[in-house]
C-alpha cells in the first residue's frame, strides 16, 4: 500500500468529539516511552505528523489522522507512565476504555511493545482485553535497532511466550532506519482497506 496522503483531523477525549464519517480505523496503543508517535511519523513517512516529545506520556488525547482520504489511524494515549497522578492515570484510562469499547468504526488495534524489555503487566492486560472485545490486533516491538542480532532472536522468543502470540502476530520495527517499512505498512492497512471496498 502506497500513503500518498495524511493529515492530522482532530483531537478527542470523548465519544461526540470523534469524526462522525464512518470511515474505518486502526488504532495504535502502547506504554508511553514506547515510542508511538515516531512509528506512525515513520509508516506515514511524515516527520512531524504524530508530535514525538522528550517526555513520555506527551499523547493525553485520541488524536486522528486520514490515511489516504479513505481510513484513520487513531493514537491513543499511552498507559503505564509512572510520573502522572493516580487520577490523571485513571482519567487516560476512561477516555482509552471508552474508544475501544464504544467505536464501531475500529477494525483494527497496534499493540506496540519495546523490543528491549519483556513485556509488561500492562502490556499483556492490554492485549487480553483487546482479544476479549475480538479485536483483529498485531503486536509490533519497536527500537530494534537499539538491539544486536543475538539480542533480537532472544527477546523475540521471550516477547512470544509472555504475550502468548504466534510468530505470525509479531512484526519488529525500527523508527531510526525504518527497514522494511513498505512491508509492514502492508501488513497493518491492506486488511483495513479491504473494508471500504
Amino acid at each position: 500500500m502506497l500513503i500518498k496522503q495524511c493529515e492530522f483531523i482532530t483531537s478527542a477525549v470523548k465519544r461526540t468529539q470523534y469524526p462522525i464519517d464512518n470511515r474505518p480505523e486502526i488504532a495504535f496503543v502502547g506504554r508511553s516511552n514506547v515510542g508511538k508517535s515516531s512509528i506512525i511519523n515513520a509508516l506515514t513517512m511524515r516527520k512531524n505528523l504524530a508530535k514525538v516529545g522528550n517526555t513520555p506520556g506527551k499523547t493525553r488525547l485520541i488524536n486522528f489522522f486520514l490515511i489516504n482520504n479513505e481510513f484513520y489511524l487513531v493514537d491513543l494515549p499511552g498507559y503505564g507512565y509512572a510520573k502522572v497522578s493516580k487520577v490523571e492515570r485513571k482519567k487516560w484510562g476512561e477516555i482509552i476504555e471508552e474508544y475501544l469499547t464504544q467505536r464501531e468504526n475500529l477494525k483494527k488495534v497496534v499493540l506496540l511493545v519495546d523490543s528491549r524489555h519483556k513485556p509488561t503487566e500492562d502490556d499483556i492486560l492490554m492485549l487480553n482485553w483487546i482479544r476479549h472485545y475480538g479485536y483483529n490486533v498485531t503486536v509490533v516491538a519497536t527500537k530494534i535497532d537499539k538491539l544486536t542480532k543475538n539480542e533480537l532472536r532472544k527477546n523475540e522468543s521471550i516477547i512470544r511466550e509472555t504475550l502468548k502470540i504466534d510468530k505470525e502476530e509479531l512484526y519488529f520495527f525500527s523508527s531510526t532506519t525504518r527497514v522494511d517499512r513498505e512491508k509492514l505498512v502492508d501488513n497493518l492497512f491492506d486488511d483495513v482497506l479491504e473494508t471500504v471496498e
